[in-house]
């Protein structure tokens, strides 16, 4: 079985029309598109198009599938500022997504993404388990502007106020924050996009707070960098994780409760993350466009 592609137009414009899939994994939606083989595209705009709420579709991110070159398939995702990331939730989209056209293997399969190769496997149906590759704690590898070999617990100033923040790279940044309790809504809306465009971090950071409530759950929530507050980050998940057992506070399994819904996330501590959790097929349609997508970008 192969999939059915939205093929480009020869000179890399949006063609008039695109078949899509929308997404969810834990509340964090997606626009999935399959491209062809090669064809060019534009995605950039095409992501700022299609993720716009209210005026689109509207989703947390676009998702391009294609055939891959060094693995089976190929992930990118953007954000519906257009920029470029990795997303682990996205990952499990595709999982689900290649599951249900009985194309995902029982052992699984690899994927292109941004971070390099990473690999899906089925747990059940609907249920994605997804390595998401050895964390990274090097500030420069955020990167994160601080002239140390790791950043945990380093205070930044933000807004005349001393927060405590680990800086976690799970190919894409973090800033991680622990609080005794769940933060409140003020300082979550206040000091969340303020730390996002933060000059430590030159090309901004998704913000996770970070509530332990035992060593084997968390509670969290996240500002993704370019998309304000989200449901659920599945790098975000497991940032928390890596940051909270870095600090020794929870064990090598750990349920983390996101406002979408909760996560299993494993890491012993060297090596590998591998996350766990559903992901579904929300519906499908097509997308007709009345003009050139680029003609959209001033919103």
């Amino acid at each position: 079985m192969t999939l059915s592609p939205a093929l480009p137009r020869p000179d890399g414009a949006a063609p008039a029309s695109v078949h899509f899939t929308k997404m969810e994994a834990r509340g964090n939606d997606f626009v999935l598109l399959v491209a062809a083989e090669g064809g060019p595209q534009d995605w950039p705009p095409m992501a700022r198009a299609l993720c716009a709420r209210r005026w689109s579709i509207g989703a947390d991110g676009l998702l391009v599938l294609s055939g891959g070159g060094s693995a089976p398939w190929r992930m990118r995702m953007f954000n519906p500022d257009g920029t470029e990331d990795m997303c682990g939730n996205g990952m499990r989209c595709i999982g689900v997504y290649l599951q249900t056209r009985g194309l995902l293997p029982a052992e699984g399969t690899e994927l292109e993404t941004l971070a390099g190769r990473r690999r899906i496997r089925p747990i059940a149906q609907g249920v994605i388990e997804a390595d998401l590759g050895e964390p990274s704690l090097r500030p420069s590898d955020l990167p994160m502007a601080v002239e140390k070999n790791r950043a945990i617990d380093y205070p930044v100033e933000v807004n005349g106020e001393r927060w405590l923040v680990t800086g976690v790279s799970m190919g894409t940044p973090h800033a991680v924050l622990f609080t005794e309790q769940p933060v409140t809504e003020e300082v979550f809306q206040r000091v969340s996009p303020a730390l996002e465009t933060h000059p430590l971090f030159p090309e901004r950071t998704t913000v996770t707070w970070v509530c332990v409530e035992s060593r084997e759950a968390l509670r969290v929530r996240f500002w993704e960098r370019a998309v304000g507050e989200s449901l659920s980050c599945g790098t975000g998940a497991c940032a928390a994780v890596v940051a909270a057992r870095v600090k020794g506070l929870v064990g090598d399994e750990v349920r983390v409760r996101m406002r979408g819904g909760e996560l299993s996330v494993r890491w012993e501590g060297h090596g590998s993350v591998y996350k766990t959790g559903p992901a579904r097929e929300v519906f499908e349609g097509e997308w007709r466009m009345a003009t050139d997508v680029r003609r959209r970008e001033g919103g």
